[in-house]
C-alpha cells in the first residue's frame, strides 16, 4: 500500500490511518506534531528558557531576515522566496512565534507575518 500524502510504498504492521487515509510513520507525525502558531503554553514555555536568536534554524534565520528588511510579508512571498514549502514556513513561524519573534497581522484584509515588536501593523 502507498501513503496517501507522500506516496511512499508502506508496509500493512506500518500503516497509519488518520481520516480515513492511510499514511506513513513521517507523513502521520507531521499531522500529529505540527506546531501552532497560538499556543499559550508553548510561547510561556519559550519566553522562560534561554532560547536566543543564534540557536534559530537556517530556515529560521532566514524567514526571521526577510520578514524584518522586507516585511511585513505573506506566506507566498516568504515561501517563494526562500524556497520553502508552506508546511516548512508553518513549522518554523511557530517557533518564531513561541519565541515572541514573529507574530501575523492583517494588510489590507490580507494576512502578513512581521516582527513581534512592529508596531506599524
Amino acid at each position: 500500500m502507498h501513503c496517501f500524502y507522500c506516496n511512499a510504498l508502506i508496509e500493512d504492521n506500518e500503516a497509519y490511518t488518520y481520516a480515513d487515509q492511510t499514511l506513513c510513520e513521517d507523513c502521520y507525525l507531521d499531522l500529529m506534531a505540527k506546531p501552532q502558531a497560538c499556543d499559550p503554553w508553548a510561547v510561556y514555555s519559550a519566553q522562560n528558557t534561554n532560547t536566543q536568536e543564534e540557536d534559530l534554524t537556517e530556515n529560521q534565520r532566514s524567514i526571521l531576515n526577510a520578514i524584518t528588511h522586507q516585511g511585513p510579508l505573506t506566506q507566498e512571498e516568504i515561501c517563494s522566496q526562500l524556497g520553502i514549502s508552506g508546511q516548512e514556513f508553518a513549522k518554523d513561524f511557530a517557533v518564531l512565534r513561541h519565541l515572541g519573534l514573529g507574530r501575523a497581522c492583517q494588510v489590507n484584509g490580507q494576512k502578513r507575518f512581521t516582527r513581534f515588536n512592529d508596531s506599524e501593523h
